[in-house]
This record gives C-alpha cells, sequence and structure tokens, in this order.
C-alpha cells in the first residue's frame, strides 16, 4: 500500500475503519484497544463501525536489569506468555520469572481498574475480536496480546493497525485470522514517522475514550461513511479557466492586504493566467495596487519602471529583456508579457501617480548586478559616494560578469569578513543618506533611492545566501525565503502612503505555502507563507494550485534548454489523484471555515512540486513531499489537466515536445 501519514490517532482510526466497512453493524464485533496509544485509534474504529469498545491491557515482562528485553508479556484475565527462547538463553529461573509477573501483574490490574472503574472484562468467546494498536515495530507485544486473546476462545481474531512493516503483518497472519494493516512504509523506521503529532497519550485520555464509547449511540447498519472524494466533490466550487466567480474571490480575500497566489510548477500556463486574472480583479475592484513575484529585484524594477511609464523600453517584451538568466520562461512567457502590457495600459489612463500598480522582483539571485545597479544610481546623486561604493564591492570585481548562481557562489566564497563588513557598511551609509537624496526631485526621486537601498540589501543578503549554501540547505533556504518576506514588507511599507499598501505575490507552491503543514518542517525549514502568516496574521490570504497531468515547461537540468516535457499522471495517495477521481475539469475548495473537505484534507498526503526541472524518471523522489493541504493553504484551485506556459523564445525543442505515453508501462 502507498505510504501515508496520519495527522494523529484519531486521523489513523478514520482511514483504518474505512479498511474494516464489512465489519459495521455486526453484533458479534467488539474492539479491543491496547493501552494507551492504541486507544484513541481504537476508539475512531468501533465508532464508525458502532461496535463496543474496550482495552486489552498487556505488560511486558522485562529481564530484571535488561527490561528493554522482553522475556514474556502478562495480559488481562492474567494470561501470562512466556518467550522460551530468551529464557533458555540467559538461564532465568521460575522464581524471577514469578517475581517479575507478580509485580507486573499489579500493575496491569491497576491499570485495569483505572480504566475500566470496576467494570469486569467483556465477553469474547466466540466472538469477532478486532485488536487495534496505533502502530507495529516488531509485533511483540501483539503476539503476547494475541496467544493471551486465545485463552478466551474468540470466534474470530482480527489484527488492525495504521502502520507496520509488510513483514511484521505477514508474520502475525500465523497467529490472527485477519491481519489489516492501513499503510507498510519501507523502509520502515518507526511507527512515529507515520504520524505528524504522535503526543504520547495519557491515562486520563483513555479513561475519557471508554467513558464517551460506553455512552454514544452505536451506529445504525443502514448508515454508510461517505467516502473522502465524495465529500471533496460535494464541496467543489465551480471556476472557469482556473478563476473563481468575483463573488467567491473577494469573499476570500476580504479586507487582506497580501494575497499569495501560488503554482505547482514554473511552468503552468493555466497556473500563470488565472493568476493574472484574479490579480485583475483586485487591482481593478479591490485596491490591490502592486505585483510582486518570485523574481530578481533589479529585473522586476525595470518592468516597474515601465508599466509606471517612467523607463526607456518601448513596449512590454523589451521591459522583459532583463530576465536573461535561467529559467527565462518564467518572466519571459506569453502570458507575463500580456499582463505586463494591460498594466501600462490601465497606469497609462491613471493621472495620480500614486494611484499607477507597480511590479517587484523579490528574489536574491542578483548580487553583482545589484551592485552594478547601487554604484549606477550613486553616480547619478553622489559621486563620491559612488566611489566609495566601487571600493568597499571591489572584493567581487574580480569574478567578471554575473552569470547566476556560478559567479554569486565565487563571489560570496571569495569575499571574507572584511568584505561582509564593507557591504553592512555601505548599506548603511545610503539608508543615512537616503532623505536627502529623495528630497532633491520628489516622488520619482524617493522610488529610485528605495529601489538602491534594496538593491544595497539584495548584495548583503545574497552574498551571505550563496556562503551559506555550503553549510546546507536549510540554511540557504530559509535565508532566501526570510530575504522575500523582508522585500516584500519593505515594498509595502515604502507604497503606503496614508493607507496600508495591497499587494498580490506570484511565487511556487513551495514557497507560498505554509511550510508548518508540510513535511519541509521536520528538517527546519521555513518559507514565506509561513514568514507572512507569522508578520500579518488574519492580513493575508494564500491560494495554491495543483494540476493531475498535462504538459509543463521544464529544462532536465539547470542552465538546460526549455522543454515542452509531459507531466505524469500524479501517484496514488497523492491529493492531486484525489482530486482527479472527483472527476471534474476544474473546481476550487475554500477552507476559510471547518468543513468536512477541510477535515479530510488535514491529513497530510503527497503533494507534487515542479520547479524549473522536471525529471520524470525519478517522479517520487524529486517532486513529492507530504503536506496537509488544509493548513498549507487557505484555498486551492485544481485544473485536472494543464498546458505548459509558452516561452517569448519558443525553440524547435519546446515546439516539438514530448508526446504522452503509456505510463508507467510501455504496452
Amino acid at each position: 500500500m502507498p505510504d501515508r501519514l496520519f495527522r494523529d490517532r484519531r486521523d489513523a482510526g478514520q482511514a483504518l475503519a474505512g479498511l474494516l466497512e464489512r465489519y459495521r453493524g455486526r453484533p458479534d464485533v467488539v474492539v479491543l484497544g491496547l493501552p494507551r496509544g492504541g486507544v484513541p485509534v481504537a476508539y475512531e474504529v468501533a465508532r464508525v463501525l458502532g461496535a463496543p469498545l474496550d482495552v486489552f491491557v498487556i505488560r511486558k515482562l522485562g529481564v530484571p536489569g535488561r527490561e528493554e528485553l522482553a522475556m514474556g508479556a502478562i495480559a488481562s484475565g492474567g494470561v501470562v506468555v512466556v518467550n522460551d527462547d530468551v529464557v533458555r538463553a540467559l538461564g532465568i529461573t521460575s522464581d524471577v520469572i514469578e517475581r517479575v509477573v507478580e509485580q507486573e501483574g499489579r500493575e496491569l490490574l491497576r491499570r485495569e481498574q483505572a480504566y475500566r472503574s470496576g467494570r469486569p472484562m467483556p465477553e469474547l468467546a466466540d466472538r469477532t475480536v478486532i485488536v487495534v494498536d496505533d502502530g507495529l515495530a516488531t509485533g511483540s507485544s501483539m503476539r503476547a496480546a494475541l496467544i493471551a486473546l486465545r485463552e478466551h476462545e474468540p470466534g474470530r481474531i482480527v489484527v488492525a493497525v495504521p502502520a507496520a512493516p509488510k513483514s511484521t503483518c505477514q508474520e502475525l497472519w500465523a497467529i490472527a485470522d485477519e491481519v489489516v494493516c492501513a499503510t507498510t512504509p519501507s523502509p520502515f523506521y518507526a511507527v512515529g514517522a507515520s504520524y505528524w503529532d504522535f503526543a504520547q497519550t495519557t491515562d486520563e485520555e483513555v479513561r475519557d475514550l471508554l467513558r464517551a464509547a460506553a455512552t454514544s449511540a452505536p451506529a445504525r447498519r443502514t448508515e454508510r461513511a461517505v467516502s473522502e472524494t465524495a465529500v471533496i466533490r460535494s464541496a467543489g466550487i465551480p471556476t472557469e479557466e482556473g478563476v473563481p466567480s468575483k463573488e467567491v474571490l473577494f469573499d476570500l480575500v476580504g479586507d487582506a492586504h497580501l494575497v499569495l497566489l501560488g503554482e505547482a510548477s514554473h511552468g503552468t500556463g493555466d497556473f500563470y493566467a488565472a493568476r493574472a486574472a484574479m490579480t485583475r480583479r483586485l487591482v481593478e475592484e479591490k485596491g490591490f495596487c502592486a505585483v510582486a513575484v518570485e523574481a530578481d529585484w533589479p529585473d522586476g524594477y525595470r518592468v516597474n519602471r515601465y508599466v509606471r511609464g517612467s523607463g526607456d523600453d518601448a513596449d512590454a517584451e523589451e521591459a522583459l529583456r532583463g530576465f536573461q538568466r535561467f529559467p527565462t520562461w518564467m518572466w519571459r512567457n506569453a502570458v507575463v508579457l500580456d499582463f505586463v502590457g494591460w498594466l501600462r495600459e490601465r497606469n497609462d489612463r491613471v493621472a495620480d501617480e500614486l494611484g499607477k500598480v507597480g511590479f517587484y522582483g523579490l528574489d536574491l539571485y542578483s548580487l553583482y548586478r545589484s551592485v552594478d545597479e547601487v554604484i549606477t544610481y550613486l553616480d547619478r546623486v553622489d559621486p563620491a559616494a559612488a566611489q566609495r561604493a566601487r571600493e568597499r564591492y571591489g572584493c567581487f570585481d574580480h569574478y567578471g560578469t554575473d552569470d547566476g548562481q556560478t559567479y554569486g557562489l565565487a563571489a560570496a566564497m571569495g569575499a571574507g569578513d572584511t568584505c561582509e563588513q564593507e557591504v553592512i557598511d555601505q548599506l548603511a551609509d545610503l539608508q543615512r543618506q537616503g532623505v536627502e537624496y529623495a528630497r532633491r526631485d520628489g516622488l520619482l526621486a524617493e522610488d529610485e533611492q528605495f529601489y538602491a537601498e534594496q538593491n544595497a540589501k539584495v548584495v548583503k543578503n545574497a552574498a551571505e545566501y550563496y556562503r551559506s549554501m555550503f553549510s546546507g540547505r536549510v540554511s540557504s533556504w530559509n535565508l532566501r525565503d526570510r530575504h522575500m518576506v523582508e522585500t516584500l514588507d519593505a515594498v509595502q511599507n515604502h507604497l503606503s502612503r496614508g493607507t496600508l499598501a495591497k499587494i498580490v505575490v506570484w511565487e511556487h507552491n513551495s514557497h507560498l505555502g505554509d511550510a508548518r503543514a508540510t513535511e519541509a518542517a521536520a528538517r527546519g525549514e521555513l518559507n514565506v507563507g509561513q514568514l507572512v502568516r507569522e508578520r500579518h496574521s488574519g492580513d493575508c490570504r494564500n491560494l495554491g494550485f495543483t494540476t493531475y497531468t498535462g504538459t509543463v515547461t521544464a529544462a532536465d537540468d539547470w542552465g538546460g534548454e526549455a522543454q515542452r516535457k509531459w507531466v505524469r499522471p500524479a501517484l496514488p495517495g497523492s491529493v492531486e489523484e484525489m482530486f482527479h477521481q472527483v472527476g471534474r475539469k476544474e473546481f476550487m475548495l475554500s477552507f476559510s471555515k471547518l468543513t468536512r473537505a477541510a477535515g479530510v484534507l488535514r491529513s497530510a498526503r503527497l503533494e507534487r512540486a515542479i520547479g524549473v526541472i522536471y525529471r520524470p524518471e525519478t517522479e517520487r523522489q524529486s517532486h513529492y513531499f507530504r503536506a496537509r493541504v488544509a493548513d498549507q493553504f487557505d484555498a486551492v484551485i485544481h485544473i485536472d489537466d494543464t498546458r505548459a506556459v509558452e516561452p517569448l523564445e519558443r525553440t524547435s525543442v519546446w515546439e516539438t515536445g514530448e508526446m504522452p505515453e503509456t505510463y508507467p508501462f510501455a504496452v
């Protein structure tokens, strides 16, 4: 079965109950949870099946002095199971065994009394007993429980666990009548690895669940569990070309000042087009005044000058020529070209400079170009300061022209602590002199001063980013996303003249979806979505996109040629595969309210992420991670079959494209 990450034990119990549906409503069934962790799982199973719930307490008989090693177990009803191999190998005497049995028997009795509050153990003879735990590793405790249960002469024993190694499940078939494992991860590391929340279950929680099960009405046999796909289908909100109705969009956005629009790949035209359409509506009717994108600061600002009518570029295509670094198609594509042209036309109709909509890049890869932009600005406003800047940035000069990450890495690693201090000093000088520079020419000068200051920050953070690449991916990832959020905040502050500026952000899902709801959090990663939620709680919305199949513009390797590749159908167990099963071309799900769909999607599932490189030969390892979608986003839009974004420079390789094939095997 495909790997699955459960939100918590109750989520695992609900999944397990679905695999035991044939036992629903049967009067001979009793569910026994192995305390303590197995009881929350068993409670959900018993609730769905309409069966009584109880506990089957088992205590390990540890070898004295080596208590972690089990020589047997004692179970409810006083049944003792001894591992003869361990007893013989260690020469353990019967007196020692009796002493340990007496000691553990007292603890077992205490727990039974605490859990049952005086109630007797249920009659198990001739009944179907479903034994539930929260997971198995070696299965030794479960084996002991099954041997002990046989003494009660049940009619049938079913072992049910959310997660276990396949080998352990197979071994238990020798002593159980049926074994149900919801997932069998391979390789298997630990039971807790299959859970998002594996907090310890307390005795009080066990008692509460047993009381709740005893007082709740049993489910009627006519009731059927609604499938997760049906829940999603009923909650789906219609969209057209990936765009919800104006009413739905505005209801989602509300009064938020920051709206984050994601994408599941950097090369899907449908995502770009839907973001552009929604952004137009937000600009025209909700007062949004800027678009901030996952692009380098100098390149984005060149577009900003053009759309505001203050640059030298003749048209939108020329304004986008700053995007020469791989991957050029991210921003030099047909959708962005059209959108930038619309921004210019819209701004040309606005007389007030403050009413014009801007375009900004948030990223930090432009170390060398940002150095050049700072010096160019100072040459114009303060030649003496420009000379000081040349001297301070001199530690970068001998690395030649900027060719992207290769240059930045070399430049940053060549720069020592002295250079780092020079970069900081240069930023401080710009900030100190900023008011004086801006006072000379008014609003446009203020914009240019802001542009120069942000370039100085890019130099500082980019140098640190490239150095951090040697200390590990998490460090560099976190530094980059912090920089993007700091830049976003700086843009918002700069544009907030009287009222707080409203900004739309375009970035990849992996940046905009809250990292705390993904497996990245376990690696110590944070991202833009998390930081924006923390800094602007209640004043932001983030919307993600997913797709099942189609085509995408991507390369085989970093710096490679743009290709039009076929996106393989999503993997089983993924959120995209679940959305595909809904059977609709496209739809939106909103998680702003506590709906059943939100509950379904708070279970962790595989989610696909395609960046600028697509490697279908390593699809699972390269492009999937686990996430709780309803916690990751405020809403998500699924477009089942999507098409590649069209680069402005279309090569013969892109034109030819990759033809779909029978997947995963040719026939």
